[in-house]
């Protein structure tokens, strides 16, 4: 019986403890959706900035096709995000309003006590009552004991008066704070509403222009099975002059050539050890721009029985936009190819990063580079006006997926 009392407490700082950890799980998923709705506005905006940059190109039905995925997707991920922001006010609204009521009854019955507690302190407050209730003592220890009593009844009395100004003072704070997550999930669904009817548009306009390529599928077929042709010719090259660059290494180090990873030296290994602890941190190749395309290989957009194979990911951006190094490093290869725009290859120790359709190239092959260095410019599409810059990232000849490396890709 008596490790009862124990027990009840020990469930009570249980759950205490257990509903802090839910409170602030639920302020960081908040803040987290926030952070992400933010990202994806801001995503929207760069394609509305540059759908409006390129409004006087006519660009082809392929393209527009891809922009019109990519708005979607984002448009569609955007209400995602919302509506779990305004899921999770919810449930917060809910968990206050029940605060609310429970502090209600509580500070209730603390001002119902505190008022007894006033009336009977009132009944015997006069000096003489207090004397008497004294001198009645049969001893001087329990005359001691009811000064002790008297004092403790004293410090009771204020202590439940501070207990009732914090909780009027929290129900005060639980009630702004309802009323500020009720307005902040108004705005998000309204905010809702417009990018809901902003996706419908979106989708409208993609089914009439689907409606008019699929009038002569055959041809863009044809024009989507030469264009990964081409990719593929020149990812081969890539692929052999990074071959051979392996090769060389491993050859001065006095390794095997048939090796796939790179010798490194002491100074390169220092390189590729940092380029990896930057991870999810390195800079975007170009300052302002959207992703059109992902890397891996996925359906293509207009034919679902053909299939894009992307090394690396498309970044859409501005006419003139400058390229930039990820990371420290060295220019490893300037490829020039027969009606392709050059190629800037960047090796990170056992890293590469390669940069493709350049219209300009600032640096030389050997040349050391650091981090946001200029390298080169996007080239522009002469018949469309658009500016897309092809990334690669690989470790040796493996590639890997850009957005893991870049920051917030």
């Amino acid at each position: 019986m008596l490790r009862l009392p124990a027990t009840y407490k020990t469930l009570f700082l249980g759950l205490v403890l257990l509903c802090n950890l839910v409170g602030f799980a639920q302020n960081n998923k908040q803040k987290q959706l926030e952070s992400r709705r933010q990202e994806l506005r801001r995503e929207i905006q760069k394609i509305n900035e540059l759908r409006i940059e390129h409004k006087s190109k006519e660009k082809s039905e392929l393209s527009l096709i891809e922009d019109f995925n990519y708005k979607i997707n984002v448009l569609s991920n955007l209400i995602k995000v919302t509506n779990q922001q305004a899921n999770l006010l919810s449930r917060e609204i809910n968990n206050n309003q029940k605060h609310i009521s429970e502090l209600r009854d509580e500070l209730k019955q603390l001002k119902a006590d505190y008022a007894a507690m006033i009336v009977k302190s009132y009944k015997s407050k006069n000096q003489q009552s207090r004397i008497m209730f004294l001198l009645s003592s049969e001893d001087f220890k329990q005359a001691y004991k009811r000064i002790q009593y008297i004092e403790q009844y004293s410090n009771y009395q204020k202590k439940q008066g501070e207990l009732i100004k914090d909780k009027t003072n929290e129900l005060q704070e639980t009630n702004m704070k309802l009323l500020k997550q009720q307005e902040e999930k108004k705005a998000l669904i309204a905010e809702n509403r417009i990018t809901q009817k902003s996706l419908e548009k979106e989708r409208k306009d993609h089914q009439v222009l689907m409606q008019s390529i699929k009038k002569n599928l055959s041809l863009y077929a044809s024009q989507i099975k030469e264009k990964q042709r081409e990719a593929d010719r020149i990812d081969r090259e890539i692929d052999r002059l990074i071959k051979e660059a392996i090769a060389k290494s491993n050859a001065k180090a006095g390794k095997t050539t048939s090796s796939k990873s790179f010798a490194l030296t002491a100074e390169e290994k220092v390189l590729a050890s940092n380029f990896m602890a930057n991870r999810g941190k390195l800079p975007w190749p170009v300052e302002r721009g959207v992703v059109r395309l992902g890397y891996g290989t996925q359906r293509h957009p207009i034919d679902n029985s053909l299939t894009i194979k992307s090394n690396g990911v498309r970044i859409e951006t501005s006419k003139g936009a400058k390229v930039r190094a990820v990371f420290n490093g060295e220019v490893s290869e300037i490829l020039r190819m027969k009606h392709v725009n050059p190629i800037v290859m960047i090796r990170h120790g056992n890293y590469l990063t390669i940069y493709k359709n350049l219209s300009k190239v600032y640096v030389k092959k050997g040349e050391k580079v650091v981090t946001k260095q200029e390298i080169g410019e996007v080239a522009t599409n002469p018949s469309n006006g658009e500016t897309i810059l092809s990334f690669i990232l690989s470790k040796g000849r493996d590639t890997e997926n850009p957005a893991s490396w870049i920051y917030k890709m």
